[in-house]
Order: structure tokens, then C-alpha cells, then sequence
């Protein structure tokens, strides 16, 4: 809700007694909000926030109509809010005894009903938004094996990106040999358009083969390893994937018997191909390998008699992420998501709203849209054994703003949360999952990762989004080896410095020039042609294929 706006400032719910600058303000600007006139007592930069009352020492702050913080010292009216004035503080919540029935209106979207994307149909009813194959190691002693893979398969099956750009070098040697200065080393064009011709895919019903590494699946703690199999199983069993090699050693405590009761667990029908190779069952390295090969290409041939048909848009899962978040966060870019969100929820499609501890002071809100009080219940019991491990550990929820964050106007992490939560719109929560569990109810689902961005892409995907929207306010590269991942700029200076790497823009909703539903219907338009193959976004294109497993220890 926006009780005011100007062209300057941003009063986003009436109960608020800070506001966003849009802009960079400064000192002595007469500031006209609601039925009070007053000038600003210190400069106030775009993104940051400050106070339309004066705070005494414990007084609550309000943003987005919840608890943000409380003043540790005296607040005037007009002052910026920082880490010297404010700390976070979150409102208490409660599971209520009766769950009453939610009545939730879907956005208008009559003109949908019809659209259709193009995907790949699996056996089990869901529809990839891509066909891939995955290579993936159960231990990390097999990465050094999975990367001669790589090398060996993505060239010769026509699957290597060709980049746009290629660094060379030899003018850099030419003239270190020659006795240039350091200067002139410095000025030297390394950036070249490439020439390189890319090979036509060998497989063409095939979107590619993508080899995930980590650095788990033996020592630490057995529950990792546990962990990590539940999370093969779910990349598995995602709708992208085609089809999977995987490489075990042996003695790991990841064992293939884990991850082939992971796989009957949470698809007990599938017919996907998938090869198991076992080195210390094999004769030689050479000869464990050239079989990962062979049986790779099999499996390829199998994947590539699947092609694209068209699918309603209740067959999209978008898993909704955030990532380098600023002050424009919770008010642009994660509204067009919350948007696009309702949308397709209210088309018969899935959500799922990732980053628990993103979620720290917008709890009441989320319990009161759970359908039942067995979910609420759930998700209150996971946020609390987690802030409560965190804490423990030396860094609870309090404690997530990156520096970054902290500079661009997210001061706390209950600041930085109530904006985050509106990537998950308006539509009741249907479900609860743990870390690894799987979606299996359409609508929006709420899951359990850390708000570290590579380690809750992976999540998402392990639960089964085929289509995942990140936004970000200061950039980020990520991506996921088995989901395209479409990146959303929260504004429009960032936007123009990186759109080598994001895809779309709601810094137009910033300045006045759209709303959130216009932001909204174009990112849709976006999102289908992406699911239909027609539109690759820059993460696919740079070939950035994030994959880090969470371990449940510390990692916020």
C-alpha cells in the first residue's frame, strides 16, 4: 500500500514513520508529507530513509506498515536514518488457534487463460521450461573427473558457449617483452570481438549438458551427505532435466543406494535415464570415463526425442529470488515479482518464495496467509530453529545485511525483509518446505534456504522451479545449471551500467514512468518467451552455472 508519493519521496503505508528517498536529498529541504511540513536536519541519499517523527530512545520504526527497528538514540524529524540511530527489531507473532478461511482475489488475467509456452512434457505431468542433461559427482573427489567430462563432451556435441567477448593476451606479452611501462601495460585493449564459430548442437531437441561440481558428499557431518542426495534427487526430478550421469568413487558417505532412495522417495515412477558409475568398481581411470561417456551419449539420444509443445502457463513453477538487494528492492523490482507471482498462481501455476532469513519481521504476515495452522505452525518452527542455530553460531538474523545492503539503504535486516517478502505478492501460502523437500501443491509454496543467493538458486531449483527471477539493485552473475534464471534490475542506472548481464528493468516504476502491473505484464511477455526457448537471458548466455549445496550450519 502507498498512501503518498512525490517525485522525491516515497510514504509506502500510512502507520510508516520513516520514507525512501528517491533521490539524493539534501540538508534544509522543506519536506511536505501527510499534514506536516518540516525541513530535513542532514542530507538523506537515494535509497536510504528518514524520519517523519521524532524518536526517542526505544521507540519502534515503521516501514512497509511493520516493525523495522528501534531508535538507539534520540531521532530528529528530517534525520537519516542509519546504523548509528536505528537497530533491527522485529513485532512478536503468534500461531492463532482457528484458521479462518482467506479470501484472496487473483489479478486480473482473462487474457491469459490461453496463452500457451513451449516446453518439454514429462511422464509425471510437470513441463520443463528447457531439456537438459546433468553430469553430477556424489563426492568431490569426482570433480577432477566431471571437469575432463566437460572438456571432453561440450565441444565435440556442439554444447561449449562461444563468448562475445575473448581477452587476448599476446599484445599484453608483446609489449612486456618489448620493456613497456606499467602505464602502457595498463592501456593495452585486452577486449576483442571473437570470431569464433560456434558448433551446431549435435542433439538439437537437447538445451544442453550441464557438469555441477561441490565440495561435499564425504567428512563434515553424515546429515550433509544426506542432504546433498535429497538434492540430486531433486535436480533429477526437476522438469528441465532430461536425464543424469552420476559419478560415485565409492566409499563416500553420499552413497548411490542414498540417492537412489532419494529418487524412489519423491518420484517412485520416473523414467528418466539415469547411469551410475562407481570408480573403485572400475578397471582404470581412462576406462571409467570412456564408459561415462558412452552412456552419456545414449542417455542424450533418449533426451532428444523430446521436443517443445505448447503448455498453459499453470505448468510454470518460478521459483522468486533476490540477490545484491538496495533500497529500491522492496519497492520496484520484488512488487513486480510478487505481481507476476499472483498471476500465474491465480492462472493454476506455483510460486516459491525462497530466503528464510529475508523473511525475519514479516512472520504474522505469512502465518495469517498460510490455508492451514499445520503450515503456519511449520514455517513458525523452521525460523525458529534457525535464527536460534544462527544465533548460537554467533550471527542470527539480525546480522544479514551485506555491507553492500547496508550502503544502499537496507540498515536492517527486518528493512531489507519487508521488502523482500513482496517478490511472494498478495496469494495464500499452500505449502511448507524444508530445505530439499519437493513442491508438489500448485500455488505459492514457502522454502527454506539461507539468503546467501547461489546457495537458495540452488534450492529453488532442487525443489522444482523451472524458472527462476532475481532481482537485484547492485548486480549480481549469478545463475543455475538447470534453470534459467531471468535477472530483474531494480533500477534504471544499474540497469544501463549492466545490462551485459541483466535481463529486464523496474527502474521505470522508480521514476514515475510505469506502475507495477505495467512492469509486471512485460516481464510476463518476457517470462514466456524465455519458457518457450525463443529468448535465451544473459546467465544462459555466459554460461553461469552457480551450483553450491546448502550444509545446515551457519549461512545467512
Amino acid at each position: 500500500m502507498i498512501s503518498k508519493t512525490t517525485s522525491q519521496i516515497l510514504k509506502i503505508h500510512p502507520k510508516d514513520n520513516i520514507v525512501v528517498a528517491l533521490c539524493d536529498l539534501n540538508k534544509g529541504l522543506t519536506i511536505q508529507i501527510d499534514d506536516s511540513k518540516f525541513q530535513l536536519v542532514s542530507n538523506v541519499a537515494s535509497k536510504h530513509k528518514f524520519s517523519i517523527d521524532n524518536l526517542n530512545i526505544g521507540d519502534s520504526v515503521f516501514m512497509f506498515g511493520v516493525v523495522v527497528g528501534k531508535a538507539i538514540r534520540e531521532i530528529q524529524k528530517g534525520e537519516s536514518i542509519t546504523t548509528f540511530n536505528i537497530f533491527h527489531k522485529t513485532a512478536s507473532y503468534e500461531i492463532p488457534k482457528l484458521k479462518k478461511q482467506i479470501k484472496w482475489e487473483a489479478p486480473n488475467s482473462s487474457d491469459l487463460l490461453n496463452r500457451t509456452f513451449l516446453g518439454y512434457h514429462r511422464d509425471n505431468g510437470t513441463v520443463g521450461t528447457e531439456n537438459n542433461w546433468i553430469v553430477i559427482p556424489l563426492v568431490f573427489c569426482q570433480n577432477r573427473n566431471v571437469e575432463i567430462l566437460k572438456k571432453t563432451m561440450l565441444d565435440k556435441f556442439g554444447y561449449e558457449k562461444s563468448p562475445t567477448d575473448t581477452y587476448y593476451l599476446d599484445e599484453l606479452i608483446l609489449k612486456y617483452n618489448s620493456g613497456a611501462s606499467e602505464n602502457e601495460l595498463l592501456e593495452v585493449d585486452l577486449i576483442k570481438s571473437s570470431n569464433k564459430n560456434k558448433n551446431k548442437p549435435l542433439f538439437s531437441n537437447v538445451d544442453g549438458i550441464y557438469f555441477l561440481t561441490h565440495d561435499g558428499g564425504c567428512g563434515g557431518a553424515t546429515s550433509d551427505s544426506v542432504t546433498l542426495c535429497n538434492l540430486l534427487a531433486g535436480y533429477i526430478n526437476n522438469p528441465n532435466i532430461a536425464g543424469a550421469t552420476v559419478l560415485s568413487l565409492g566409499c563416500q558417505h553420499a552413497q548411490i543406494k542414498l540417492l537412489n532412495q532419494a529418487l524412489k522417495r519423491i518420484a517412485p515412477n520416473s523414467k528418466k535415464p539415469v547411469y551410475f558409475l562407481e570408480q573403485q568398481q572400475s578397471t582404470s581411470e581412462p576406462e571409467f570415463l570412456a564408459d561415462a561417456i558412452k552412456k552419456t551419449f545414449t542417455g542424450l539420444i533418449k533426451a532428444n526425442k523430446v521436443s517443445r509443445a505448447p503448455a498453459p502457463l499453470s505448468k510454470l513453477t518460478l521459483g522468486l529470488e533476490c540477490g545484491g538487494s538496495d533500497g529500491f528492492s522492496g519497492i520496484s523490482a520484488n512488487p513486480t515479482l510478487g505481481y507476476v507471482s499472483d498471476v500465474i498462481v491465480g492462472l493454476g501455476g506455483s510460486a516459491i518464495l525462497s530466503e528464510f532469513p529475508e523473511l525475519n519481521g514479516v512472520e504474522q504476515e505469512l502465518i495469517n496467509r498460510c490455508v492451514d495452522i499445520d503450515k503456519a505452525e511449520k514455517f513458525a518452527k523452521i525460523m525458529e530453529a534457525y535464527n536460534t542455530k544462527a544465533t548460537a553460531l554467533g550471527a542470527g538474523f539480525s546480522a544479514n545485511p551485506s555491507p553492500g545492503n547496508i550502503k544502499d539503504g537496507l540498515i536492517t535486516d527486518a528493512i531489507k525483509s519487508a521488502g523482500a517478502s513482496k517478490k511472494g505478492g498478495t496469494s495464500p501460502v499452500v505449502d511448507v518446505l524444508d530445505y530439499t523437500e519437493q513442491l508438489i501443491k500448485p500455488g505459492l509454496n514457502l522454502l527454506c534456504t539461507p539468503g546467501n543467493d547461489v546457495e537458495s538458486t540452488t534450492g529453488l531449483a532442487g525443489s522444482g522451479a523451472n524458472l527462476i527471477l532475481f532481482t537485484t539493485g547492485l548486480g549480481t552473475p549469478t545463475g543455475n545449471p538447470a534453470v534459467p534464471v531471468i535477472k530483474v534490475s531494480t533500477n534504471t542506472k544499474l540497469y544501463n551500467k549492466m545490462n551485459d548481464i541483466i535481463d529486464f528493468n523496474t527502474g521505470s516504476i522508480i521514476e514515475g514512468v510505469d506502475t507495477i502491473e505495467d512492469c509486471g505484464k512485460a516481464l510476463l511477455e518476457y517470462i514466456i518467451k524465455v519458457a518457450s526457448g525463443s529468448i535465451q537471458p544473459h546467465a544462459r548466455r555466459l554460461d553461469q552455472n552457480d551450483f553450491i549445496p546448502w550444509k545446515r550450519g551457519l549461512s545467512l
